[in-house]
């Protein structure tokens, strides 16, 4: 498997060098909106340490990011009068990762509206600002 890349996008996040809708921040994960959602509400988790994906990050990592990730969801539903909520998370190329810094996908649903296909739609920045400052609300 090859080495994490710092400089991967998330990484800049991370470190305050390229801006996100945040929504949540502690300790040990940061979580914003996708900028490309598939669904509104789209919410991406991540650990705060370098972790490839889930075949390098520390369990402990992993479990903090699905605690925070189970968080999201059920602030996601209340907020955006969800049906349901899809996880994902991918790994490595053959598994359909894309940027190389373990995430997890957290998306509201609604009943018959399909996801918009991947990195399909970037959506507008004052939407984005709006529902990160909800979801935010939600889960303080």
């Amino acid at each position: 498997m090859p080495a994490y890349d710092p400089n991967n996008i998330f990484a800049k996040i991370l470190r305050g060098e390229l801006p996100c809708y945040k929504i949540y921040e502690d300790d040990k994960a940061f979580a914003f909106l996708d900028i490309m959602p598939r669904a509104s509400g789209h919410a991406l988790v991540l650990p705060k340490t370098p972790a490839r994906n889930i075949l390098d990050v520390s369990p402990d990592d992993l479990a903090h990011v699905m605690k925070v990730a189970q968080k999201i969801a059920k602030a996601s539903v209340e907020v955006f009068a969800a049906d349901g909520v899809t996880i994902q998370q991918f790994n490595e190329n053959a598994g359909g990762q894309v940027v190389f810094h373990l995430h997890v996908h957290v998306i509201p649903r609604k009943i018959g509206v399909a996801m918009k296909p991947p990195a399909s739609v970037k959506e507008a920045p004052d939407v984005l600002a709006e529902q990160a400052k909800q979801l935010a609300a939600a889960l303080r």
